[in-house]
């Protein structure tokens, strides 16, 4: 049971749930279903978010987020990452995003570690967390998380001015390929600011500059997959607005694959959208990740991340998709 204190932080400290309205962003609402997902969606972060800066141990942050329902569950970890880290910002708080990790955490890490940027967007850099010491090849998560922040909250400058670059450094690893890592959360947040609606995300994406194209349909891939809202044929149509970029769309796609295997959270709309989208199962689309995974550091001018996403990409890629007319 949380004290007084931690009853305060959480009141203090967590946003209004009336942020993540459909309405209050200014989203696109494809109907009704999808738009009540969405936002339970956004909820379920907050409530994860809140349980960090409230409970009073890493013991029972996770036996709150562990008694979330299973399908939302990453989310409650996702929010629990962006909450530990805003908890050991405060003055005599510590240790929170630790124990989190060191727990059933570690299991979500994926959403965890994109927590992380979340709570990057919101402080001040001077309170960031020292990124260093967390997983070389994983952190880049972190600005998959920075990015969607940005798009879901900063929508004007993030996504209707799809043309202004943002420039960003951190002690994470190199600048010059932050804003990729940025752009593929982006894209993962383009799938609420559309609605998961394919049309409506493709042409949001379609409005950036050609060459951050790619990065945005791997966010949308993969959270077309994690998120879900979206039937067979609507997964299928945002396959065909990928076009050249598919294969981004399907990486993206094996990620959330990989991120619910590891979490043991795989739910059936996981086998529907890596059917479409990568042709595969999320267990194989989720092996290849791990079969991928690079056992080597950065290269000189690339880190292991992008070459572990490239060969995801490459190898789905040569998989057999079904055709517009199959039934996954």
């Amino acid at each position: 049971m949380s004290t007084i204190f931690g009853t305060l932080r959480r009141r203090i400290l967590t946003p209004s749930t009336s942020e993540t309205k459909i309405e209050t962003r200014g989203f696109h609402r494809k109907d009704r279903e999808s738009g009540e997902q969405l936002e339970r969606v956004g909820r379920t972060f907050l409530e994860g978010y809140g349980h960090a800066v409230e409970a009073r141990s890493s013991a029972e942050l996770e036996e709150r987020l562990e008694a979330m329902p299973l399908t939302h569950r990453g989310f409650a970890y996702e929010g629990a990452g962006m909450g530990a880290v805003v908890h050991d910002a405060l003055p005599g708080h510590g240790g929170r995003l630790q124990g989190l990790l060191e727990g059933r955490g570690r299991d979500h890490v994926y959403m965890v570690y994109v927590g992380i940027g979340w709570a990057m967007a919101r402080l001040p850099k001077f309170l960031w967390p020292d990124v260093r010491g967390t997983d070389p090849l994983l952190r880049w998560l972190i600005l998959d998380g920075y990015g969607f922040h940005q798009a879901y909250f900063r929508t004007g400058a993030y996504v209707r001015t799809p043309g202004v670059e943002h420039p960003f450094s951190w002690e994470g690893g190199s600048d010059s390929y932050a804003p990729k890592a940025i752009d593929q959360g982006i894209g993962r947040a383009l799938w609420f600011v559309g609605g998961t609606d394919p049309d409506v995300v493709a042409d949001l994406i379609a409005a950036y500059p050609a060459h951050r194209h790619g990065d945005l349909y791997a966010g949308t891939g993969l959270a077309a997959t994690y998120a879900g809202a979206a039937d067979a044929d609507e997964l299928r149509r945002l396959a065909e607005r990928a076009g050249p970029h598919r294969h981004h769309l399907a990486q993206g796609s094996a990620f959330a694959a990989e991120a619910r295997q590891k979490a043991g959270t795989t739910v059936p709309h996981t086998y529907l959208a890596t059917r479409v989208l990568c042709g595969t199962t999320p267990e194989r689309a989720a092996r290849v990740c791990l079969d991928q995974m690079p056992v080597t550091g950065d290269r000189v001018d690339l880190p292991a991340y992008e070459i572990w996403r490239r060969g995801i990409a490459t190898e789905i890629a040569s998989f057999s998709l079904p055709s517009k007319g199959a039934n996954p």
